[in-house]
């Protein structure tokens, strides 16, 4: 009979033997979280012999749908983001490091304010973002926007999932277009848009162009369709001195500052992600 560490031990060698970045680091959660546990647990279960079959075979489902290729969040079906654990699935993107500094800086100046404040999540997905600010900023209350209602499915199980449902309204509407009526207005909008150019979704990593939403990730031609839509549509939603928080691609910065100034916007400040790379843009109305 096979101990969980003999267990984690034969899946690592699996993952490895693929090429798997980090197969150490996925073997632990593909272990625990078959069998209902924590990361942090693996020491305490290293020495106890797996038993029940069902959790042997979930971990064979799990290690068989990573080495096919899936990523591994949707393999567990969630994902930690700023402390919050979100479920995700094929309906939405995995959230990322990156958009955690997108998600600092719309904290950073909710949390400056002195009153009670409102966030517009748009292109919210799975609510990564919004249940961060909501999680962290008690006096916020935030509206969750996204064009698909798939996503929006994910999205409100997690606000109940978290707790957060009394402070967060998720609705379908869509980022291209004029806002719905009656939205009221905000001191933040954050946004992480589809922003990778149509022609380069075609050489993207193969768990991203097969497994993730081409609608999230898809920001057309030049990649910047979503920017312009939001700086010549949504604005007029911000309060005086209000936020436009945008998330964007490698070398897209300079571009979106520009579309952001053209929009009449000031005070433009840049953020860079863990690699240095301008990831997160930040301005005033």
């Amino acid at each position: 009979m096979e101990t969980y560490n003999d267990i984690y031990l034969k899946t690592r060698k699996k993952l490895k033997a693929a090429g798997i970045d980090s197969p150490e680091f996925e073997a632990k959660f593909i272990v625990a979280a078959s069998a209902g546990r924590t990361r942090e647990d693996m020491l305490a279960m290293s020495k106890v012999y797996a038993t029940d079959n069902t959790i042997r075979q979930k971990i064979e489902e799990f290690t068989e749908r990573r080495l096919s290729g899936e990523p591994l969040a949707y393999v567990l079906g969630e994902w930690e983001f700023y402390g919050v654990t979100l479920a995700v699935n094929e309906n939405v993107l995995i959230p990322r490091s990156d958009t955690e500094v997108l998600a600092k800086a719309v904290i950073n100046i909710l949390s400056r304010k002195m009153w009670q404040t409102r966030l517009l999540d748009l292109c919210c997905g799975s609510g990564a973002i919004g249940l961060a600010v909501a999680s962290n900023v008690p006096s916020t209350r935030v509206v969750m926007v996204d064009v698909s209602e798939d996503a929006l499915a994910v999205c409100r199980a997690n606000m109940l999932s978290s707790n957060l449902s009394k402070k967060i309204t998720a609705i379908e509407a869509d980022a291209l277009k004029s806002p719905p009526s009656l939205l009221g207005e905000f001191d933040v909008i954050a946004c992480n848009p589809p922003y990778i150019p149509s022609e380069d979704i075609k050489s993207l990593d193969k768990s991203v162009k097969d497994y993730e939403p081409v609608l999230a990730l898809d920001g057309g031609e030049d990649g910047l369709k979503y920017f312009r839509s939001v700086c010549e549509k949504w604005l007029h939603l911000l309060k005086p001195g209000g936020h436009l928080a945008f998330e964007c691609g490698i070398d897209q910065a300079g571009d979106v500052q520009q579309i952001m100034r053209t929009g009449g916007l000031k005070d433009i400040r840049v953020y860079k992600d863990t690699l240095g790379i301008e990831r997160v843009i930040t301005a005033m109305v």
